[in-house]
């Protein structure tokens, strides 16, 4: 009886001398080769006692690569640099990043759960081209795995499945991430159509939560919030939702949100779609729109209260004739702008865009509304189970402020922090306007210097805001005034008519 190493030492010659027949083959008859391979076969399956299974590049007549053969690629590639002996480089396309990975006729060991198997990565050239030591377009590359019987079950159902898995999430995170926007419909069909819908670029925003003046509270819980949602797909198929998470940040100009959004896409690794609403001609083109958005990404519409005729609050308790005349102003005005350039999106369909059953298409998918004021929004539009979660983003705090601070001139503490803290407390500026102060402008400032111009922009804001306080009340008083003056006026001619009704009555009465 053979032993388990006796095995194993046979399993490594007949799979060597199958690999160096997978290569000699190439320049032998065609018929030698079948004849060899024909019996061969028969032969070394019966003293082999291990599996092989294949994994072609191409398929069928398809002109796209396997979704498996690319997954294994970016799996094996990510152990073959450190145990493959012949490695292959190939560029990531825009960067001067270079993945590495076994070369043709290669042969790596893999583990799974304390057991071992082999992957090689051979090609086959069409017999009717002349032999050549270079690859060609047209060569047949694919991937083989051997792997004893015994284990048969655990491969084909565990393992084949983590090593899809592992690839599908390399790809994920190595890929290169886009920020994209909405063309106009004129343009889709000009290229092909679908894949003109949106234009994108490199998306390269360097922000992070670790450098977001933020309250570190406040930071804490969104990061949370964020991580739960994108591991949360078979939580959100449990409770019948689509896997979709809303967002408002809501604020004054300057205080973060878009830096908030570009922070959020690179914690979670999210492509980001910016959907310029007011180029969007109806509903169906917005439906279509959102069906060629991918997983993984973010949906972003930045100023919803500046987006079209969507911000006006319900009114409650109308008078049915004034109803009656805003609708039929409302008809009216649709029919002067048909056959213009100007947008009929409704609010009816971005309510069905965000959690409608078109909203259910793909998955893993966050939609982000910005806007500067809050009360202008319908009520509709930014309820819970939309909206799912409002984050306020307000003037700078001295919490804030210490990020900014480490950030712009590696100051962690100072004693100027004193006074600065005492000055956000009685003005409204921005972490926009504090940064800006921030920053040094020569080579010559430090960051004592930067700290004084920040302490004197406050100070000047804070008179700035005195004074306007000044003036309002000036106004106010003048206004107050005039009014008194005014109903002075009308008091003293009032009292004048009175006398005259009265004089014009005794005269009356004397003439009778």
């Amino acid at each position: 009886m053979f032993s388990g190493e006796m095995w194993t030492s046979l399993g490594s010659l007949l799979a060597s001398l199958m690999f160096v027949w997978a290569i000699c083959k190439q320049y032998f008859p065609y018929d030698i080769t079948r004849f060899f391979d024909r019996y061969g076969h028969k032969i070394v399956s019966f003293l082999y006692p291990y599996i092989q299974i294949t994994f072609h590049e191409y398929s069928g007549d398809g002109f796209d690569r396997g979704t498996a053969y690319v997954a294994i690629q970016r799996y094996l590639a990510a152990n073959s640099s450190v145990t493959a002996r012949r490695l292959k480089a190939d560029p990531v396309k825009d960067t001067e990043t270079l993945v590495l990975s076994m070369d043709d006729h290669e042969e790596i060991t893999d583990e799974y759960q304390g057991i071992k198997v082999w992957w090689a990565s051979s090609m086959t050239m069409p017999k009717t081209q002349s032999i050549s030591f270079y690859p060609r377009e047209d060569d047949k590359r694919f991937y083989t795995l051997s792997f004893h019987n015994k284990y048969r079950d655990l491969i084909t159902k565990s393992y084949l499945s983590h090593v899809l898995a592992q690839g599908k999430s390399i790809a994920v995170k190595n890929r290169q991430r886009k920020l994209y926007t909405n063309n106009k419909k004129e343009t889709w069909s000009r290229y092909g159509g679908r894949s003109t819908m949106w234009s994108h670029v490199v998306f390269e925003h360097p922000a992070s939560f670790e450098t977001l003046a933020l309250e570190a509270k406040t930071k804490k819980d969104i990061m949370n919030d964020l991580i739960t949602f994108s591991k949360a797909k078979d939580y959100y198929a449990k409770v019948g939702k689509a896997w979709k998470r809303g967002y408002l940040l809501h604020g004054p100009p300057g205080t973060g949100k878009s830096t908030m959004i570009a922070a959020m896409a690179n914690l979670l690794q999210y492509d980001v779609y910016d959907l310029e609403l007011t180029s969007v001609k109806d509903n169906t083109e917005l439906r279509k729109l959102l069906i060629e958005t991918s997983g993984k990404s973010i949906i972003v519409i930045e100023d919803i209260d500046c987006s079209l005729d969507l911000t006006g609050q319900r009114k409650n308790n109308k008078d049915k004739d004034v109803e009656a005349k805003d609708e039929k102003e409302a008809v009216k005005k649709a029919v002067e702008n048909a056959g213009t350039d100007g947008s009929k999106v409704t609010l009816s369909g971005l309510l069905n865009f965000i959690d409608g059953l078109w909203s259910s298409c793909g998955g893993e998918r966050v939609i982000v509304f910005t806007t500067n004021y809050l009360e202008k929004l319908d009520p509709a539009l930014i309820r819970r189970g939309r909206m799912d979660k409002h984050i306020e983003m307000s003037y700078c705090s001295f919490e804030a402020f210490k990020v900014l601070a480490k950030n712009y001139l590696d100051v962690e503490s100072h004693q100027l922090f004193t006074r600065i803290e005492e000055l956000l407390g009685e003005t409204d500026m921005t972490p926009a306007d504090v940064a800006e102060n921030l920053m040094p402008k020569s080579a010559e400032e430090d960051g004592e210097s930067c700290l004084n111009c920040l302490i004197s922009a406050m100070e000047d804001a804070k008179v700035a805001v005195a004074k306007a306080e000044e003036e309002k009340l000036k106004a106010e008083e003048k206004e107050k005034h005039k009014v008194e003056k005014k109903e002075e006026e009308m008091k003293q001619k009032a009292g004048e008519e009175l006398a005259a009704s009265k004089d014009v009555k005794e005269n009356g009465a004397l003439v009778i």
